[in-house]
């Protein structure tokens, strides 16, 4: 079992793929990916810079980044197309909702690539190529277009597989496998190693990615800096401890989803886990001086479905318990009680300050003891720790499950 199981998925091609499958749908006969094509600048005046490629084009030896006149020479027959970037917003927002449904947290690298991390929701090498042989045949079903993915324990083992051949290919690059996958990689395929830290390279000798491993440190300290130099080491190596993480957070919510160490079967076991995600929110909500007024539960079962049920509240409030009941509720109607869990998410959203809300006075009166009384566990964890005090309702829970672990939350 890996320590680790992260996906880079990258679409091959983006913007011509994304250009050709809209062409298909409004009525084009010709395929733009099985011909000499390429996405440019300004098409009629020949100018502008290759955005984007067809496979075929990359075998005349056209090239991103390079004007639009230079590739029309290398292939007369090229076929220019200018882009569509309202097209390709709405082809990455759909390309990364697929992907969220199959891991917990997904940064977006670029608008066609991006990292997914499904530690403890996938176990075993075998279920990774499955589950990732999966992602990449959906996305091809339903948008219509095709991904590369690569698997391994890190970004930068997973976003190097993932650069194998294309299209339309799964690879894998675990540790064991460095040596004969990796280390005979031009030093160039090393991420972040640009054209003038190659060039230096080669002065030294080194051309593969092997090579670099091998060199002393005081080498590449010396032409590149202790910053530098250790990044190329450690990278040559296959060491990455980087997270993956979303850039950017919904600031209209507070969320927390935990993976669990084997698959629930029994609300026994969902009420506290549930709650403690409910306190984690919470409690990051009161920080910003915030109170909900949605809360949002969802589950991932062990085929991988992702499902999701909310409620608007007729009041707004920050009071861990008020939004634990109403989490538990949405929660025991949300679930068959059958289907194995292997992934718990609570969300409080539609939030405001205290200033902003609306009052409801039925039921003012017991929110605002439970809210002062949350504010007070607050400050005796910030100042103790946040096992220093324990709500009554988690630990006889617990005492009942004879479980008094920590959840293992990955966010």
């Amino acid at each position: 079992m890996k320590d680790r199981i992260i996906f880079h998925v990258d679409v091959n091609s983006a913007f011509l793929s994304w250009s050709a499958v809209q062409a298909l749908k409004d009525g084009a006969e010709l395929d733009l990916r099985t011909v000499p094509s390429a996405v440019g600048g300004d098409v009629k005046a020949r100018r502008g810079v290759i955005t984007a490629r067809s496979i075929s084009a990359k075998a005349f030896g056209v090239q991103t980044g390079e004007p639009v006149v230079t590739a029309l020479r290398k292939c007369p027959d090229l076929i220019v197309i200018p882009g569509d970037f309202q097209l390709y917003h709405r082809m990455s927002e759909a390309f990364m909702e697929i992907c969220r449904d199959y891991a917990p947290v997904v940064e977006q690298f670029s608008v066609d690539e991006c990292f997914m991390d499904l530690t403890g929701i996938v176990r075993k090498e075998e279920e990774a190529v499955r589950i990732g042989t999966e992602l990449k045949d959906r996305i091809f079903r339903e948008l219509e277009f095709t991904v590369n993915v690569g698997v391994s324990e890190n970004k930068l083992l997973a976003k190097t597989a993932s650069d194998f051949k294309k299209p339309d290919r799964l690879h894998t690059l675990w540790k064991e496998e460095i040596p004969v996958k990796f280390w005979p990689l031009p030093v160039g395929d090393l991420l972040f190693v640009g054209r003038s830290s190659v060039e230096r390279l080669r002065t030294l000798g080194i051309r593969t990615v092997g090579e670099l491993a091998k060199t002393p440190e005081s080498v590449l300290y010396a032409h590149f800096g202790e910053k530098g130099g250790r990044y190329m080491l450690r990278a040559a190596n296959g060491i990455d401890d980087s997270p993956v993480e979303p850039l950017f957070r919904d600031a209209e919510s507070y969320g927390h989803s935990t993976t669990l160490p084997y698959d629930y079967t029994e609300m026994d076991e969902v009420r506290p886990v549930l709650l403690r995600l409910v306190e984690k929110a919470s409690f990051r909500m009161r920080k910003d001086g915030k109170k909900a007024g949605q809360v949002t539960v969802s589950y991932k079962s062990a085929a991988f479905k992702t499902v999701s049920r909310q409620k608007k509240l007729d009041y707004h409030t920050s009071a861990t318990e008020l939004l634990y009941e109403e989490a538990l509720t949405l929660f025991e109607t949300l679930w068959d009680h059958e289907t194995p869990i292997r992934l718990i998410g609570v969300s409080l959203g539609q939030v405001t300050s205290g200033s902003e809300e609306q009052m409801n006075l039925f039921g003012e009166e017991e929110r605002e003891k439970q809210e002062k009384l949350d504010t007070m566990m607050d400050a005796i964890r910030d100042r103790f720790g946040r096992e220093s005090i324990t709500r009554g309702s988690a630990l006889q829970k617990k005492k009942q499950n004879g479980d008094l672990k920590p959840d293992n939350d990955k966010r």
